[in-house]
């Protein structure tokens, strides 16, 4: 069988990571960064050099800030970069793509699927598969060309729209990556985005640590206090609520850290201590990191959102989204993703999920 060929957009940890594993596992890789001086380094190389389970130098077939370059003739796209990105390379793709191309979102976060899908089908010429994880397959940090893998998770979800496409996409990513398993639609995928419970909380809770040491400590292990995890657990029990509400049976993130990293304790605090992949991995150097400008607009705005529309008070989570507008000085409310954006406001849950599985429907998006 011939190995798909591969884009992956964006250079930052994930991206280099993912780009030199799958050059390692023999696939040919395209990478793509909107900064040119991103990539010098990779192109003085030539490739990206790997530790971690897999080790050695990942060599890039190309290297370019060219969006058309990266993504021409490529079977699968895959898109790295910061949720709150997404449209922006959704509509910088959209002249190029070609039919029979598969754009995999990684992860998704909160809806990003149905984000992306509502920017592409303005191409009414292609036919495009979009389709978008629950979580990122590699706990990793990367930099100037090299990348290190602390640890690749045991299981990650995937779905697409239309859903009955995810079967294809994902037998043809388990050539690559066998973790990855089947779910049911992108609402699975969206509401067990376990990094909107992870990410933004502990960064907000710990901006002092981190503005005072430039993030010189264990994110996980030491972040994540026995009182810290208790604000998470509830805001875990908000997100599980919104999901019940629209028929998605959701993952806690206390058994997702036992199916991902075979985690036990008794409550999310003794099982974050006992999961090995995230020893030794750092909190952000500054504030201005991904886990607020990302998290909070593109995987806690649309669940405080969703929950609105449905009824469901998402109190904790409508906390820490003020805190962060606060914090940035931006109205993160305006910015994320809301119903509205997504074309979903006044929906029931069930039109929400036809949607989701790719249900022809007429879709205003604001």
């Amino acid at each position: 069988m011939k190995l798909p060929s591969f884009a992956v957009i964006g250079a930052g940890n994930g991206g280099q990571a993912m780009a030199a594993h799958l050059s390692l596992m023999g696939f040919s890789v395209n990478l793509y960064n909107r900064t040119y001086e991103k990539l010098i380094q990779i192109l003085n190389n030539g490739g990206i050099y790997l530790e971690g389970p897999t080790n050695g130098f990942g060599e890039i077939n190309k290297i370019t800030d060219d969006i058309e370059e990266a993504i021409s003739n490529v079977d699968i796209i895959m898109v790295t970069i910061p949720a709150s990105g997404h449209s922006d390379i959704a509509y910088e793709m959209l002249p190029y793509l070609k039919s029979g191309q598969i754009i995999v979102l990684n992860p998704g976060r909160t809806f990003g699927a149905i984000e992306f899908y509502n920017i592409i089908i303005k191409r009414n010429d292609i036919d495009v598969t979009i389709s978008e994880t629950d979580t990122f397959i590699y706990a990793c940090r990367s930099n100037n060309g090299v990348a290190k893998i602390y640890r690749i998770k045991d299981v990650v979800s995937l779905a697409a729209i239309p859903s009955w496409r995810t079967n294809y996409v994902v037998n043809l990513l388990n050539l690559a990556y066998t973790q990855i398993i089947p779910a049911e639609n992108v609402l699975v995928t969206s509401l067990n985005n376990i990094g909107s419970i992870f990410h933004p909380t502990p960064t907000l809770l710990n901006s002092a640590r981190i503005e005072t040491t430039d993030g010189n400590f264990q994110y996980y292990l030491e972040g994540i206090s026995p009182s810290v995890a208790k604000i998470l657990e509830r805001i875990d029990k908000e997100r599980i609520a919104v999901a019940h509400a629209l028929g998605v049976n959701a993952v806690t993130a206390l058994d997702w850290l036992k199916e991902t990293y075979g985690s036990h304790g008794d409550n999310l605090y003794e099982a974050i201590q006992d999961t090995d992949a995230y020893r030794g991995l750092s909190a952000p150097k500054t504030l201005e990191c991904r886990y607020i400008f990302e998290d909070v607009p593109m995987s806690l705005v649309p669940i405080s959102s969703i929950g609105k529309q449905l009824g469901i008070p998402t109190h904790t989570i409508d906390s820490v989204i003020h805190l962060a507008s606060c914090m940035h000085e931006k109205n993160y409310w305006k910015i994320g993703r809301t119903a509205q954006k997504l074309g979903l406001e006044g929906k029931s849950a069930d039109e929400i999920r036809n949607i989701a599985c790719g249900v022809k429907e007429e879709i205003t998006v604001a």
